[in-house]
């Protein structure tokens, strides 16, 4: 046994399991992806993934959880309630474009379908947008507001974005732009509301 394979007798291996398998995942997609080759790398026995994961369903459905919880920790700490969708949104995107594949698996049915534990995680990535508005904004407006940053994180991802409308920004500066904009017209939508 290697070194590296006895620290994580005292280490936190499935931690370092997802990590590997997140580097995978970004390497060559899910089709990369199985616990072997996840044990490989992380330099450990081939049985020893099992321990945590007892397939490779099990371990997707563990990665696209934890990728949900570091959407909802890199959401910025919001002090200006005016500028609060623009920087739940940046978070939101820049997590997207920091972690590609991972994003695409936390949305994808090959991440767990509709299990407990996914519902709960996307619930999770809604209640960044609540964090935006506030608690006491109607179910509706969380879904708008999720749906147009969802999109405009696709769209960057997939390079949907014609240059004519880049201008010659980049992902983070079009897309501030592009949020700013929203939360103006929201803003002065919901000023205009009796």
């Amino acid at each position: 046994m290697s070194t590296s394979a006895r620290s994580y007798h005292h280490g936190d291996l499935r931690t370092r399991l997802l990590d590997v398998a997140e580097e995978l995942l970004e390497e060559g997609g899910v089709g990369a992806l199985s616990l072997r080759e996840v044990a490989r790398r992380a330099d450990v026995s081939h049985n020893a993934p099992y321990r945590h994961f007892a397939s490779k369903d099990e371990l997707l459905a563990a990665l696209a959880a934890s990728g949900f919880d570091g959407l909802a920790a890199s959401r910025a700490d919001i002090s200006d309630p005016r500028n609060a969708l623009v920087e739940s949104g940046l978070a939101y995107v820049r997590f997207a474009l920091e972690h590609r594949a991972l994003f695409r698996l936390m949305f994808s049915g090959a991440a767990g379908g509709e299990s407990g534990e996914s519902v709960a995680s996307e619930a999770s990535a809604a209640a960044m947008m609540r964090g935006a508005f506030g608690d006491d904004t109607p179910g509706d407006a969380l879904i708008s507001s999720w749906s147009f940053v969802h999109g405009l994180a696709g769209l960057l991802l997939d390079d949907q974005v014609p240059a004519g409308l880049r201008v010659g920004r980049d992902d983070e500066t079009l897309a501030r732009d592009v949020l700013t904009l929203t939360a103006r017209a929201l803003d002065a939508g919901l000023a205009d509301t009796p």
